[in-house]
């Protein structure tokens, strides 16, 4: 499942620069196809190989490509059931609670939000009583947590690892 990713800056400690038109064509073919040699990534750039590897290397140097990873679909997982939770809570301890969210292997995304609520979470799991449990008892009784509401997804237009990237 995927995790929210807690760096987002720049790893070569320089603040990243903008991004030109080729940059971003770069990271595009590369969220379309993470696997594409860097030969093919130049010809679809239409820049030379040396180009498009020196501009991938600073694109990983600036954290804007953080890492690589296998897009699963969570129902061949068998994690048939999808739902969005949003949640209220303690203001002071978003930072204990995220770390126990994120522990739960059920929950495939989160976010801190401003608004109505304080978290949003996008929890996957294999049947409706695994569901209620993580909603009913494992959120519920979390001191930092003051209400859920929970949207069940009847179907996913727009899978979440498009939606998130």
């Amino acid at each position: 499942m995927s995790r929210l990713a807690t760096s987002g800056a720049p790893t070569s400690g320089q603040p990243a620069r903008p991004l030109d038109e080729i940059d971003r064509r770069i990271v595009e073919v590369l969220r379309s196809d993470g696997r594409v040699s860097m030969t093919e990534l130049a010809e679809r750039v239409r820049i030379s190989r040396a180009n498009a590897y020196s501009r991938f290397s600073r694109l990983e140097d600036e954290g804007v490509i953080d890492g690589f990873g296998a897009r699963v679909d969570p129902r061949r997982l068998g994690m048939t059931i999808a739902a969005v939770i949003t949640i209220t809570a303690e203001q002071q301890s978003w930072a204990l609670l995220r770390d126990e969210l994120l522990a739960m292997a059920e929950v495939d995304y989160f976010a801190l939000t401003a608004g109505e609520f304080d978290i949003l979470l996008l929890v996957r799991a294999p049947d409706v009583e695994t569901l209620r449990d993580v909603i009913l008892v494992r959120l519920q009784n979390l001191p930092e947590i003051r209400t859920t509401r929970t949207i069940l997804v009847l179907d996913e237009v727009m899978p979440a690892r498009s939606f998130l990237r």
